[in-house]
């Protein structure tokens, strides 16, 4: 234990420095029931200003792509700022433009290809019910006017005049064939000519008694008979097509007297749409080519017809509404695609199967995320989107054309060669908000040359704030408006300030405020519940640390593994003690979102060499590039403090003992720098603390990360073998801003019986490891004798002079054994 007037008591960080508490006065609330609900956005200024100009810049490719980590409410920040920004702008002196509802409809020139018509908001549905009346006005008014009285006479006078000419026509070859004496007989296969004797037929014999002139003359006319028989049988179906055609035309003429007052009036109503006009025209000519398809069936009575959209060729007429359903709104709709694949954002074709075939039509278009934020806000995950097939080439095609095309994936992969639709495109006109990661935003700026063309407005959103006082009472707004939102029971100032201390142990700094509001929102549903758990009807500061403590002990079972390893050796680790080339470094473990800290071995050995530092780690592949680099560092340390005018005579090797798996990070490398120095000067370390940090060339000990779970770590070990007042860590001093201990560790300090050390410098931090002053070189460049230092230096030297007669009498060696050196 440290004496009070000892050297290293300068180092100490004293209790009120380990953990910085909220004075409760900073809430301006008893409690959150007492608040209303505030802004989430405080301290994002950089973030809203950006996605405020994106949203309101005009022109190509301004679209947003918002720079948040997970577990900040991203999703529902950007959703509330759209919705802010549509609320202003809905409600202004101009107010956003009303969208237009969007349709397809049959191309009655084209099947293939379905027509797009735009039609003011609302009109959408309208217009689908009017086509439906039309249809079911058509079922009747069809059938009524082929019903008619007028219309039997008329088919009536064209069949009766049809038959009066065939009949004239075969009277009068009749009547030319009994001048002839012959006569016309109806046989099964049409009709026969037979010779008459006294008016009536004779048979073969005897005709075959008749005189030869005569049987001759007769044959003549028979043959002339038959030659007019067979031109009339000729004429005959000639006769039934003229017969067909005016009836198909007085049919068509029936269907027009029919059809043409509805479809007029249609084509009046929506006479302003010039592509309705011609659809309508269209649609005119179709009917009056498909009247019979409004025709009943013989099973179905005539007084009940209906519209059957889904028999194919009624269908034709029908209307598909892409854009404009009653749940939609009318301006600047707000849609978020939670799985942006190529259908779910262009739309797609649907088809059915019908007699081992798949068949389509217009009316089996479906829309996309594209189209219904058409006229507003497309929100997208970044990550989600790049992972979908063919749907992030698809969405840069639809904002680089502007227009939305439906394709389908099997066509872009040449999968099927059946017959599909070519859906007109639709003019497209939306923001489109990105939200990724910055990783993701960097990647896609280097790998995308399209990406900066179409998103040219990046939203960065801060990942903490700074702990003042105004902030700090604008956070615990904010905790009220979570509780509120979650419906929570109200939390007590104390609460609050307990969540406020909690964010700042988030960030690893007592400085900052955690804005991942997930984690921050979870805290308080769990602190609700045991709360719940109590019978209390507020919150309180108990209860919010009971939910840290839960947290806590639902997942360190690793970390309570390890430490009962460590105290039954099987991991070794002195916590008593001194040790030469052996120090006790400190690590940092992650579990999912549970940190821990441990402590770990470092050793170190030296002997006479050529000047290198061995990194076993980086030899055995498992030290990593940054650690690697920290060894190198290290080596250019020592050699610019102990080699200045000599070779630096030394091989040395650095290994993690007991670590089997990769090591990273420069946080060693204090420790590494002490381990060696301890091997070279002989000078035994201090097992029962702990160091920290890392350094540069100059000596510098610089901040490192984790350090709030590295001190616990080691804390933990100590208490569990017996706290005796020795025990400590070495810490870069500027890292004590980011210290946000646990309340044991800081009574522990408190009392005396544990210590954290700041430190600035390599030799501060020696100074305290050994017990001895690690000594500076004084006016005539020497380190103080004794020092840590000086011997560290003088065993180098020692090593060089050693290198110098090894060398000499090598090359005094090799010079004897020459060839001829004797001779």
């Amino acid at each position: 234990m440290s004496e009070p007037d000892s050297p290293v008591n300068r180092f100490r960080l004293n209790a009120e420095r380990l953990y910085l508490a909220c004075d409760p006065s900073l809430i301006s609330f008893e409690t959150t029931a007492d608040v209303s609900d505030v802004d989430a956005t405080f301290g994002q200024t950089r973030a809203l200003q950006a996605m405020d100009f994106g949203i309101g810049m005009r022109g190509s490719g301004y679209n947003l792509f918002v720079l948040a980590s997970p577990g900040s409410h991203r999703h529902r920040i950007v959703r509330d700022f759209l919705q802010g920004r549509k609320s202003k702008q809905c409600e202004g002196d101009q107010p956003a433009d009303v969208l237009s509802d969007w349709v397809y409809v049959n191309n009655f020139a084209d099947s293939r290809k379905p027509l797009a018509v735009a039609l003011p908001s609302g009109e959408g549905k309208d217009f689908k019910r009017d086509l439906d009346q039309l249809v079911e006005e058509l079922q009747t008014a069809i059938p009524s006017a082929f019903e008619g009285e007028q219309y039997r006479s008329r088919i009536l006078e064209i069949n009766q005049v049809f038959e009066e000419k065939v009949q004239a026509r075969l009277e009068e070859i009749e009547e030319q064939a009994r001048k002839e004496g012959l006569s016309v007989v109806p046989t099964p296969q049409g009709f026969g000519i037979a010779p008459l004797r006294e008016g009536k037929l004779i048979t073969d014999a005897e005709f075959g008694e008749l005189p030869e002139d005569e049987q001759s003359r007769t044959r003549e006319a028979i043959e002339r008979i038959s030659d007019k028989l067979r031109h009339h049988l000729e004429e005959v179906p000639q006769w039934h097509k003229q017969r067909h055609e005016e009836i198909k035309q007085f049919n068509r003429e029936t269907t027009d007297l029919a059809v043409r007052g509805p479809i007029t009036r249609l084509k009046e109503k929506y006479r302003e749409h010039a592509k309705l006009t011609g659809y309508f025209n269209d649609l005119h000519e179709d009917v009056l080519q498909n009247a019979r398809e409004f025709m009943p069936n013989a099973d179905q009575p005539r007084e009940t017809p209906s519209v059957d959209v889904e028999t194919p060729v009624l269908r034709r007429y029908s209307v598909n509404v892409i854009v404009g359903g009653d749940d939609e709104e009318p301006y600047m709709p707000i849609v978020y695609e939670s799985k942006p694949s190529l259908q779910n954002l262009l739309g797609r074709v649907e088809h059915i199967a019908q007699f081992g075939a798949l068949i389509t039509d217009f009316s089996m278009i479906r829309p996309g995320a594209l189209h219904r934020a058409n006229g507003g806000y497309l929100i997208l995950d970044a990550s989600r989107l790049l992972t979908e097939p063919y749907a992030w080439p698809a969405l840069k095609r639809a904002l680089d054309a502007e227009e939305i095309r439906i394709e389908s994936m099997a066509e872009l992969m040449s999968l099927v060669s059946t017959v599909s639709l070519e859906p007109e495109p639709i003019p497209l006109n939306l923001k489109v908000v990105l939200i990724g990661d910055r990783l993701l935003y960097q990647m896609l700026c280097m790998y995308d040359p399209d990406f900066a063309d179409l998103f040219k407005v990046a939203a960065d959103f801060e990942d903490r704030i700074a702990r003042t006082a105004e902030n700090t009472g604008l956070y615990g707004h904010l905790l009220a408006s979570l509780a509120h939102r979650e419906s929570l029971r109200p939390f007590s100032r104390e609460a609050v300030a307990r969540m406020v201390e909690h964010s700042a142990r988030l960030m690893g700094d007592s400085e900052k405020l955690s804005m991942r509001l997930r984690d921050t929102t979870d805290l308080l549903r769990e602190s609700d519940y045991w709360a719940g758990k109590a019978g209390a009807d507020t919150v309180g500061r108990s209860h919010v640390q009971r939910a840290v403590d839960a947290r806590v002990e639902r997942a360190d079972r690793l970390r309570d593994e390890m430490l009962d390893e460590t105290l039954r050796r099987n991991l070794l680790i002195d916590t008593a003690g001194a040790e030469v080339g052996q120090i006790n470094g400190l690590s940092v473990l992650s579990l999912g979102d549970f940190s821990f800290g441990r402590p770990v071995r470092i050793t170190a050995t030296t002997r006479i060499g050529e000047g290198k530092i061995v990194d076993i780690e980086r030899e055995a592949e498992l030290g990593g590039h940054i650690h690697s680099k920290a060894v190198m560092i290290v080596s250019s340390y020592l050699s610019a403090k102990y080699a200045i005018d000599t070779p630096l005579s030394l091989r040395a090797s650095l290994v993690f003992e007991q670590s089997y798996g990769g090591i990273e990070g420069d946080s060693a490398s204090v420790a590494e720098t002490c381990a060696l120095i301890s091997s070279l000067a002989g000078v035994p370390i201090l097992q029962n603390l702990a160091v920290t940090g890392s350094i540069n060339q100059h000596g510098q000990v610089q901040v490192i990360g984790g350090v709030n779970e590295k001190i616990e770590g080691f804390f933990d070990l100590c208490r569990k073998r017996g706290l005796d007042g020795s025990h400590g860590v070495v810490i870069p001093k500027d890292n004590a801003k980011h210290l946000m201990l646990r309340e044991d560790v800081v009574a522990a300090v408190r009392n005396g019986n544990f210590h954290v050390y700041g430190v600035e410098t390599v030799d501060e931090a020696l100074s305290i490891l050994t017990g001895s002053p690690a000594g500076e070189r004084d006016n005539e460049g020497n380190f103080l004798e004794a020092s840590v230092n000086r011997r560290a230096e003088d065993r180098l030297v020692h090593f060089a002079q050693s290198r110098e007669r090894f060398e000499q009498l090598s090359n005094s060696d090799r010079k004897q054994n020459k060839p001829g050196a004797n001779d």
